[in-house]
């Protein structure tokens, strides 16, 4: 059984000094099988349009669904490294709170592939971004 807020509280110190901790990105809920992040919009997450910008978007999805893959995999033995990651921008958002849900679509024990949905306040969505995460053994047996 995944101890919630320990996982929670473990990730967000993680962010401390890290992308993460400026775009505002911070965990909020996991599951067996999910993991979810929310990140505020402002000026400084809009492109010239004044709008989200799509790597800022990138940089949730990211980080939310490599952060599955983390705390799912066994640290000591394995390394967790993103191999690629894809988007389709759906709706854009100027402010307000963007909320990014990961789930596994496929979990091996060599690759990972996540899909992470990312909604607006009002559940519409805003981005869907497919990340393939590979899991490597650690040289040295993990020393």
């Amino acid at each position: 059984m995944i101890n919630e807020i320990d996982t929670l509280d473990v990730l967000n110190k993680m962010c401390s000094d890290t992308l993460m901790e400026h775009l505002g990105i911070t965990y909020t809920e996991v599951g067996e099988n999910y993991l979810v992040a929310e990140m505020p919009v402002t000026s400084n997450h809009w492109q010239p349009m004044k709008i989200l910008h799509g790597g800022a978007t990138l940089a949730l999805a990211e980080s939310v669904g490599s952060a599955l893959s983390v705390i799912k995999t066994d640290m000591e033995k394995y390394e967790v490294k993103g191999m690629e990651i894809n988007a389709n921008h759906i709706r854009s958002i100027r402010t307000g709170t963007v909320t990014a849900k990961a789930h596994f679509i496929h979990k091996g024990s060599m690759t990972h592939i996540v899909e992470v949905n990312i909604i607006n306040e009002q559940e519409k969505l805003i981005s869907v971004c497919r990340i393939t995460n590979i899991i490597l053994k650690k040289q040295n047996g993990g020393k």
